[in-house]
C-alpha cells in the first residue's frame, strides 16, 4: 500500500528526510510501499542485493550478525521513526547484516535508485544528506560511549526510562521486545540483564513477564545520572 498522510509525516522527521525540502522528498517517495507484519519475519539477510531502505513506521525492527558457528550479535534495534539500511545502499550495494521485523512492525520500503540519481545530480541536496547521516552517526557513536561507561543496571535504567517517557511519577509500560533482545540492544548479556533487574527492583522497578512497572521514574532518572 502507499504511504499515508501520517506516514509521510513520521518520514519527514528522520535524520535523512529531514534534510531535504517537500519537493525532493517526496520525489524520493514516488514508488515507496508500505507493509504491516502481523508476525515476525525476516526482512533481508547479510549478502543480499541493497536496493531499499527503509522506515520503521511503527514497532521495531532487529538487525543483527550471524558468526560462522551460528552464534547471533544483536548489532542495533531500530524502533519507530528512524530509517535504516541506507548506508548499504552508498557502500558495496550489499546488506552487510541481517534484518528481522517484529511482529505488529509498519515499514515503508523505498526503492534506492531514486536517491541515488538525485545525489548524482543535485550536489546541494548530497552535502544536506550527508551532514544528517554524519549527524545520526555522532549520536550513534555518543550513546556507545556513553554505554561502555555504565554498568549494566545504568544502562537498562536509560532504556527503562526512556520507554516511561516525560512522566515523574509512576510508569506502566511493555517492553518493546523480548528480554534477550533487550539485553543485546544495551549491550549485556542475559545473564547481566537479570541481575540489572534485581538491582533496580531496590529503585521501584518491577517487572511480570514484559510488563515494567517504574514506582518512581525521576528516582530511575537520578540513579541514571549517577
Amino acid at each position: 500500500m502507499l504511504p499515508t498522510p501520517d506516514d509521510v509525516t513520521i518520514i519527514r522527521r528522520t535524520p535523512l528526510f529531514s534534510a531535504l525540502d517537500e519537493a525532493q522528498a517526496m520525489a524520493l517517495l514516488r514508488g515507496a510501499r508500505v507493509r504491516d507484519y502481523a508476525d515476525e519475519s525476516l526482512l533481508f539477510s547479510a549478502g543480499d542485493r541493497a536496493d531499499h531502505f527503509y522506515v520503521v513506521l511503527r514497532g521495531s525492527v532487529r538487525l543483527f550478525a550471524l558468526s560462522e558457528e551460528g552464534d547471533e550479535t544483536i548489532i542495533e534495534v531500530i524502533g519507530a521513526g528512524n530509517s535504516f539500511a541506507e548506508g548499504a545502499i552508498f557502500g558495496a550495494g550489499r546488506y552487510p547484516v541481517h534484518a528481522e521485523v517484529f511482529s505488529g512492525a509498519r515499514l515503508v520500503s523505498i526503492n534506492a535508485a531514486p536517491l541515488l540519481e538525485a545525489l548524482r545530480s543535485d550536489s546541494g541536496m548530497a552535502m544536506a544528506v550527508l551532514a544528517s547521516l554524519c549527524r545520526w552517526q555522532l549520536n550513534l557513536m555518543a550513546e556507545i560511549r556513553r554505554l561502555k561507561a555504565q554498568a549494566p543496571a545504568q544502562r537498562l535504567a536509560w532504556f527503562l526510562v526512556s520507554l516511561a517517557g516525560d512522566v515523574s511519577g509512576e510508569a506502566v509500560f511493555r517492553l518493546p521486545f523480548r528480554k534477550t533482545i533487550v539485553a543485546g540492544r544495551i549491550g549485556i548479556t542475559p545473564e547481566s540483564l537479570s541481575r540489572a533487574l534485581a538491582r533496580l527492583a531496590e529503585l521501584g522497578v518491577e517487572t511480570k513477564g514484559d510488563i515494567v512497572t517504574v514506582h518512581d521514574v525521576e528516582a530511575l532518572r537520578a540513579f541514571c545520572r549517577g
